[in-house]
This record gives structure tokens, sequence and C-alpha cells, in this order.
């Protein structure tokens, strides 16, 4: 077997490697709970945010397997297990089933989780000239500051 050699110091490709397991972590949680949410929702506001969870949650699925696999492009085992997710992840989990307007609530507060995760990791990649991850953290910000003002925006 040949040695990763893709002009990242191994230090460096450890560190942002770390900083995306961290990111994952975030994502797989607030895909757990989007499609918990998507499935529990009630109330007058069911059918928009039925759907609106719905294209949240299909988003994520895809982009778990991106970092994921950034993470194996660097040459480092991704997490692929609850207790993994749990202990990295800043995203908790949710006991029962909240009421719609706080499943918005819990959302809006995980997307923005995960911009100041992934505002971390884009540092990281930034500093080891590591395009690739931050062209890919730098893309998973923007869709989620976009998400959370989406969720936002139903509460007003």
């Amino acid at each position: 077997m040949t040695t990763i050699d893709i002009g990242i110091n191994e230090t460096n490709r450890l560190k942002i490697a770390e900083g995306l397991k961290a990111l994952l972590a975030d994502s797989y949680t607030l895909y757990l709970q989007t499609h918990n949410f998507h499935w529990n929702v009630t109330g007058p506001l069911f059918r928009e945010l039925h759907l609106m969870f719905e294209e949240q949650y299909t988003e994520l699925a895809t982009a778990v397997d991106d970092i994921a696999e950034r993470i194996r492009t660097l040459d480092v085992a991704a997490p692929g297990t609850y207790e993994e997710f749990a202990k990295l992840s800043s995203i908790k989990e949710v006991d029962g089933v909240p009421e719609a307007s706080e499943m918005v609530d819990l959302l809006t507060k995980g997307h923005e989780q995960v911009v100041k995760t992934s505002r971390a990791v884009l540092k990281l990649a930034q500093d080891a000239e590591d395009e690739s991850s931050a062209a890919l953290v730098s893309d998973r910000m923007r869709i989620h500051e976009k998400t959370s003002w989406m969720l936002r925006a139903t509460r007003k």
C-alpha cells in the first residue's frame, strides 16, 4: 500500500479530518432529528413543515455521504456509529415529540450550530491550503445558513 501524498502535511490532514468528523456528527444528528420531526409533526402547518423537513433531511443525507467521503479521501476512518456521533456532535438529541413550533426552533438552532462547526473546519482547511475541504465546508455553510433563515421565516 502506498502512503498518501496530496500536498497536505500529516498534521494538517489529521486536524482537518478531526474537524470534518465533528461536522459529520453534527450533520448526521441533524439529519436524524429532521427525519424524526418530518414523521411526527402535527398542527396547522403540518403539510408545509412535513414537506420542508423532507427536503431538508434528503439534502442532509447526501451531505453526510460527501463529508464522510472527504474524511476517507484524507486517509482517515470516518465515524459511523450512533455512539461515535453522540460523542462528537454538538447537537444533542431531543426527547419525545415537541410541538411544531419547537421543532422549527430546534432545527434552526441545529443548522446554526452546523454553520459554527463549519466555520471552525473552514479555518483549518484554509490554513492548510486544502481547497477541496474548504470548498466542501463552504458549500455546507451556505446551505445551512439559508436553511436556518427559511426556518426562522416560518416563525415570523
